[in-house]
């Protein structure tokens, strides 16, 4: 089961660069403590994000990418600090109602096409830093920042792919001296993980090519409202 989940959150990942963990968080959080998972799916998107950045790196939209970092920082040192300190039960139901936000937003098309001001990417930051901290799902705050940012799905994916690999090194070092990084069973499960990552982002990426933005929303849509009500389900009992 958790194999199948990872295939698929991946790709997903390597069809839009973006996804794994808003797939696999909710999904593998029925299976194992989540605080096992979210420190599970930080080194395998990591180990992704290497990855897709070396693939994807000369389509980076630097000046895009450079207003998130400092707010990804505050952010991210908040949220570990939640993460270690909120209950189990809390942290369930906090997860499952943010992910059903999104998926509801994908679902009904909810996407203006203005282009927004760079001045929100302050806010976008501190709460993708915040999220990806707590439940390794920041995707959201920064895909839905950078979908009003960036029109080229090629310089989207590899823009996306950049920022994930350095907020990921960044949480990795906070995570550390958290202790988290050295939960019984990780290093085992990232190891036994790392081919069917490599599998699904083959996968996704020849599938990149000819799927549109549209249906790829509605996809990661349909499949995040069924996570986000399963992890729902799971708190409840």
């Amino acid at each position: 089961m958790a194999a199948a989940i990872l295939l698929l959150a991946y790709f997903i990942r390597g069809i839009s660069g973006f996804g794994s963990g808003l797939l696999a968080v909710p999904l593998l959080a029925l299976l194992f403590p989540l605080k096992f998972v979210v420190a599970f799916m930080l080194v395998m998107d990591f180990t992704a994000s290497i990855v897709l950045g070396s693939t994807h790196r000369k389509q980076v939209d630097w000046a895009e990418l450079k207003p998130l970092i400092p707010g990804s920082i505050v952010g991210v040192v908040f949220g570990v600090s939640l993460l270690v300190n909120l209950d189990q039960t809390t942290l369930l139901v906090t997860l499952g109602l943010f992910i059903i936000a999104f998926a509801l937003r994908s679902l009904l098309n909810l996407h203006g096409e203005k282009l927004i001001s760079r001045l929100w990417a302050l806010p976008a930051s501190l709460i993708g830093g915040m999220v990806s901290a707590l439940f390794g799902t920041g995707g959201p705050p920064y895909v839905i920042y950078l979908t009003h940012r960036i029109r080229d799905k090629g310089v989207f994916r590899a823009t996306t792919s950049l920022l994930f690999l350095m907020e990921g090194g960044l949480r990795g070092v906070v995570f550390a001296l958290a202790g988290l990084l050295f939960q019984e069973g990780l290093l085992s499960a990232f190891l036994g993980g790392l081919p069917i990552m490599a599998l699904g982002l083959w996968l996704g990426g020849k599938v990149h090519v000819g799927i549109t933005a549209t249906q790829m929303v509605r996809l990661i849509g349909g499949l995040l409202l069924v996570s986000g009500a399963s992890l729902l389900w799971k708190a409840w009992h």
